[in-house]
């Protein structure tokens, strides 16, 4: 029914998009669809992610809410987002993961209120689909490009 979905922008760093591809940015909808996302200090967005339109998502089910309901949903969603409306984007500590992993706590999602941002990028490796075969290669496309350059000069040294 909803999921946090995470995409890949052309226009990211290349220190994160590049090296760090599966980390990507990230937000969480409501139970109609509406994507929130934590765009930028003091800016939560809604249905306008921050960099277009996402390439994987992690479908997450309603029914793991601890008080059930879409209800409860939106308004954990809604909540997390009212909170991260006032707070500065920090990239490395408080940023649009910790405003997934909020919502997932407030909700108590699968019963727990541990979620935090490094949980949240891995189990999206894990979990995550891409939408389209274009949404995989532009994960992970820059990524291999750039391990195929820093190879074949690693390579090419150590062949002199």
């Amino acid at each position: 029914m909803c999921a946090t979905k995470v995409q890949h922008s052309p226009f990211a760093t290349i220190s994160v998009k590049w090296l760090l591809p599966f980390i990507g940015h990230m937000g969480i909808c409501t139970s109609s669809g509406i994507i929130r996302d934590f765009a930028g200090p003091y800016f939560v967005s809604e249905d306008n992610m921050a960099f277009g339109r996402p390439t994987k998502y992690w479908m997450l089910d309603v029914a793991k809410v601890y008080a059930s309901g879409s209800n409860a949903w939106d308004t954990a969603v809604h909540d997390a987002s009212e909170e991260y409306k006032n707070r500065m984007h920090n990239l490395c500590c408080d940023n649009c993961h910790s405003h997934v992993a909020m919502a997932l706590n407030l909700m108590r999602y699968e019963n727990k209120t541990s979620w935090n941002m490094i949980n949240l990028c891995l189990l999206s490796l894990v979990h995550g689909k891409h939408v389209s075969c274009a949404g995989f290669l532009k994960t992970w496309l820059p990524f291999l490009m750039l391990l195929g350059i820093i190879l074949t000069v690693a390579l090419t040294i150590n062949l002199r």
